[in-house]
């Protein structure tokens, strides 16, 4: 009889064992379920001898790969950082990620599914005979996904193992890459499917709109390559790095995309009276405010979904596919959960509509005495902001008539399904949605124009300090959302330009996922991940940063599969 361990290594062995050995039902139906540490689903349905036959089963398993694109769990990265607090643990990891308590018993975001899938379809696209040139742009297709997930991956874990073929049984257990190797694969990888893959989609089968494109592999070129360059990684200061993220997001700028803008409001919006909380010098003031307003909000609404802004969306289908940001964000009142709620840091990040500068913010403690006073004077903090900051963010008196008939938001303290923090989200919910009393089935935007400007912007400024591209770039945006143009006088330094165009970043892309990264890069995490305080200045929030956070921990549970192989990053 065998003992209980070798039992056991026979029983691990085994699960292994038929996460390799099967076939293609798990990869076009179904994400894993199992525990292997590649995450190889079941396959004992359909075999690869009798599956790989036409150009229908390319497309269907190209589409398996495409589902396991981000979905609504964009919202918790931010929640994992400064901008956001995510309030139930059972969501998401980025409760316990942004109190620093995450542990190696929880899993931040280490999985294999879609680079399997992607990794068999590589595989196995030369054995169908097919229009040649279809065949290679859906394998530049696959390759570009199987780089935005090792990059996800890259980003929360450091080393991982860089796997490009389907590995048989017996290879299953594979040690850590050194992340510059990854890095430097992806990027290799970027630049090669960018020649292959069109500019645009004309519709119709196996061109629809949705489809990775040239632009958005040179978008994420230039994402992978800022994070390269910045203070964590370019300890050197090597200005070359600089440059040649200007030159990967000056590609992107030369593809025609533009910011998407609305010349008009029609509606339920014409009822919204800001007047209460910008003091407009005349009709044209008040009209730049509001089309700027509306401009930044209704980019990520469905109506408006693949506009000309839009370099990479994650499709959703209406009614049959919806993703759940409408509940994520809103208040119980509205049926929503208050998953994800604004901080009192983020809200203090917007500027002022007037000055085009920092807001005035209050102290905690002013604020939360003339909060609990019922002070009027209490709204004066919330006058005279950023545009943006009225699209993105639910707080005391803000009114939004499009999304129910004379609705301006309060917040409702305690019960369930209500904001801890004293605010809910504006941003990504869609009140048409709300109107039809279904979930948001707009598409989730994963890269876009405004992204590539910061970018630009960026690292132009590291590289060379203020010039008038960087003006133009950042003025660009400001300009889209209603806000003065970046005054040259005042932001005249690398170091002073440098703060704007982080906190412009900031306020253009929160919520978007963005953050997570911003604040490791630029190795400012320890000074901002502070406790959490509502508007009455009470906890929400113990935080406690340690440096190991710049990575996560491998699920301890993947390490023990891959008889200790894997290893543990430091500190857990």
């Amino acid at each position: 009889m065998a003992s209980q361990s070798s039992t056991q290594d026979i029983m691990k062995r085994s699960i292994k064992y038929i996460t390799y050995a099967g076939a293609l039902a798990g990869l076009l139906l179904t994400t894993s379920c199992n525990d292997d540490f590649l995450e190889r689903p079941p396959q004992d349905q359909i075999s690869d001898a009798t599956f790989w036959k036409s150009k229908e089963d390319l497309s269907k398993a190209l589409n398996a790969v495409y589902s396991q694109l981000t979905r609504e769990g964009i919202i918790y990265d931010d929640g994992s950082t400064d901008n956001a607090y995510a309030q139930y643990p059972w969501e998401s990891t980025a409760t316990i990620v942004s109190a620093g308590t995450i542990n190696t018993n929880s899993n931040a975001g280490w999985g294999y599914t879609g680079i399997r899938r992607a990794n068999q379809l590589i595989e196995n696209a030369d054995n169908i005979e097919m229009d040649a040139e279809l065949r290679e742009r859906f394998k530049a297709e696959a390759r570009f996904l199987r780089t935005w997930f090792y990059w996800n991956m890259v980003l929360k874990f450091g080393d991982v193992p860089l796997v490009t073929n389907t590995l048989a049984a017996g290879e299953e257990d594979v040690a850590r890459t050194p992340r510059k190797d990854v890095v430097d694969f992806l990027l290799s990888e970027l630049t090669a499917v960018a020649e292959v893959l069109p500019v645009m989609y004309g519709g119709g089968e196996s061109n629809e709109k949705g489809r990775v494109t040239k632009g958005a592999a040179l978008a994420l070129k230039a994402r992978i390559l800022l994070n390269e360059a910045s203070p964590r990684f370019n300890t050197g200061g090597d200005a070359t790095k600089w440059k040649a993220v200007a030159d990967a997001a000056q590609e992107v700028m030369a593809l025609g995309y533009s910011l998407f803008t609305v010349n008009a409001e029609t509606g339920k919006d014409l009822e919204d009276d800001y007047a209460k909380w910008v003091d407009f010098a005349d009709a044209e003031d008040e009209r730049n405010f509001r089309l700027g307003l509306r401009s930044y909000e209704k980019l990520f609404h469905q109506q408006y979904e693949g506009n000309s802004e839009v370099i990479l969306d994650r499709q959703f289908i209406m009614q049959v596919d919806p993703q759940w940001n409408n509940t994520y964000l809103l208040p119980s009142v509205l049926n929503g959960w208050s998953s994800v709620t604004p901080t009192q840091n983020l809200v203090n990040a917007y500027g002022n509509y007037k000055t085009g500068g920092p807001a005035n913010v209050l102290t905690p403690e002013k604020r939360a005495e003339l909060y609990l006073n019922d002070d009027p004077a209490f709204a004066n903090e919330y006058k005279n902001r950023d545009p943006r900051f009225y699209a993105s963010i639910m707080f005391n008196g803000n009114p939004w008539n499009a999304l129910e008939d004379g609705y301006t938001f309060t917040w409702q303290i305690g019960g369930s399904n209500n904001s801890q923090t004293g605010y809910n989200f504006r941003k990504l919910v869609d009140p048409q949605a709300r109107r039809e009393n279904i979930d948001s089935h707009a598409n989730i935007i994963l890269l876009r124009y405004a992204e590539i400007l910061l970018t630009y912007a960026e690292a132009m400024n590291e590289f060379g300090g203020p010039d008038a591209t960087v003006y133009a770039a950042l003025n660009q945006i400001r300009e889209r959302a209603g806000m003065p143009a970046v005054d040259e006088s005042v932001y005249n330094t690398k170091e002073s330009l440098r703060e704007l165009i982080r906190n412009e970043r900031r306020v253009e892309l929160a919520l978007e996922g963005q953050r997570y990264m911003d604040i490791r890069r630029w190795e400012i995490a320890p000074q901002v991940m502070q406790t959490v305080y509502d508007i009455r200045n009470r906890l929400v929030q113990a935080r406690v940063w340690d440096d190991r956070l710049y990575l996560m921990p491998v699920p301890q549970a993947q390490i023990d599969l891959s008889d200790n192989i894997l290893t543990q990053n430091t500190g857990y």
